[in-house]
């Protein structure tokens, strides 16, 4: 240390603990003054399956139905992140801080595991609506959709906005869900399924399936390519040969007069995908096919817009 007259030059180690220690004291934060944040204090841990002093009963099987596990098993994940919330405000509440880290550090290793949802049929309405009548609420929905979408990018799956999308989804799915005899549920339910297909950050195509089937159960004579949406998502996406064949099949029978491309591009899989032996047996005759292409044609080429319709395209 130095003195210049009256001034005392003091070294800067020497000023910094005592302005720590005031601080301190007077109950201030130190956080900036002393870096970056620490991990979370370790605590004591224990088993998730088996907690140490906890007797779990057993979850039986007999009568049980898929339902009912799958609604328990739901209900109790569901819980389990309420707790821990309520656990971490209490412990704020009452000062036990390092608690109250421990529950939040819990919650957010809870929320990167992936839940999935065991029963889908649940999210989708009956197959037996009838879209009877014309409701101006659901076509106001369904214009507002088609709009969305539109704003969003649809057609160009490279380049669409995804929260456009969803917002679009959330028109679709107002409609199916408030007014299950407008003619237009099976218009929505496509487009739904589309949006699974498609536009959203984890593509469902289980979800997406779901939707296409109630288009077609809705109104078999669809004017739109749900049968072939379907087969390309068995046959590219899921490589389930057998469901392909069945929707590539329908699409011959059922939408010929949607588009060309399409029934082209079917009825080449159809030759591809159907073994050799089935398809030179003369006990099972095969399905009529257009021409005599080489290879699988791409889907697409000839406009489907009649209805309007979305273009057909293989992921």
């Amino acid at each position: 240390m130095k003195r210049t007259g009256k001034t005392i030059i003091r070294p800067a180690a020497a000023i910094a603990g005592p302005i720590l220690l005031w601080a301190a004291l007077a109950g201030c934060k130190t956080d900036a003054l002393v870096g970056p944040s620490r991990t979370p204090p370790e605590g004591p841990v224990t088993s998730l399956e088996n907690p140490a002093g906890v007797e779990l009963p057993g979850i039986p099987l007999a009568g049980r139905t898929e339902v009912d596990l799958v609604e328990e098993m739901v209900r109790h994940r569901a819980m389990y992140a309420q707790y821990l919330k309520v656990l971490a405000a209490f412990y704020t509440e009452n000062g036990y801080e390092e608690k109250a880290i421990w529950a939040r550090t819990e919650l957010n290793d809870l929320r990167r595991v992936k839940p999935y949802r065991y029963i889908l049929d649940a999210e989708v309405p009956v197959a037996a609506l009838q879209p009877t009548e014309s409701v101006a609420e659901a076509d106001a929905l369904y214009e507002e959709g088609r709009a969305l979408m539109t704003k969003g990018g649809h057609g160009v799956p490279v380049f669409y906005h995804q929260q456009t999308m969803k917002q679009a989804l959330a028109r679709f799915k107002e409609l199916a869900n408030r007014y299950p005899t407008s003619d237009k549920i099976d218009d929505a339910a496509f487009y739904i399924a589309e949006i699974h297909k498609e536009y959203l950050e984890e593509k469902d195509n289980t979800i997406a399936l779901l939707w296409y089937q109630r288009a077609i159960d809705w109104n078999p004579n669809l004017p739109y390519p749900a049968r072939f949406q379907m087969a390309v998502v068995y046959d590219r996406r899921m490589h389930e040969r057998e469901k392909a064949l069945h929707w590539y099949q329908q699409v011959l029978e059922k939408e010929r007069s949607l588009n060309k491309s399409n029934t082209d591009f079917a009825s080449a899989r159809i030759r591809e995908l159907t073994p050799k032996e089935a398809l030179e047996s003369p006990a099972e005759p095969v399905a009529e096919l257009p021409g005599d292409s080489a290879g699988s044609p791409e889907p697409g080429g000839e406009s489907i817009e009649a209805s309007p319709k979305p273009p057909a395209r293989v992921p």
